[in-house]
C-alpha cells in the first residue's frame, strides 16, 4: 500500500494485519499526495530498493473522492 492522507489509514491497517513495515512502500513524503498515481510510483520505488522482485506478491489499493476505492492482488512477473 502507498499511503496518502486517506491511505495513511491503510498503512496503519497493514500494521494491524501483521504486514512487516519493510514490505510496505510509503512514498507520500517523497512525492506528496499523487492520488492513483501513487501505485505506479510505488512500483518503481519498490523495484529501485529491491522490495519488488519477480515472484513478489503485490497488493495494490487506491482510493478516490467519496467512497470509491479499488484493490488488486497480483504476482509480479517482470
Amino acid at each position: 500500500p502507498v499511503p496518502s492522507l486517506y491511505l495513511q489509514d491503510t498503512y496503519h491497517a497493514t500494521k494491524k494485519l501483521g504486514f512487516p513495515s519493510e514490505k510496505v512502500v510509503v512514498n507520500v513524503q517523497k512525492y506528496g499526495n499523487t492520488s492513483s498515481g501513487s501505485i505506479p510510483l510505488a512500483h518503481q520505488d519498490g523495484i529501485a530498493d529491491s522490495r519488488l522482485r519477480k515472484g513478489s506478491l503485490l497488493l495494490m489499493t487506491g482510493m478516490g473522492a467519496g467512497l470509491t476505492w479499488g484493490s488488486a492482488l497480483m504476482r509480479w512477473s517482470l
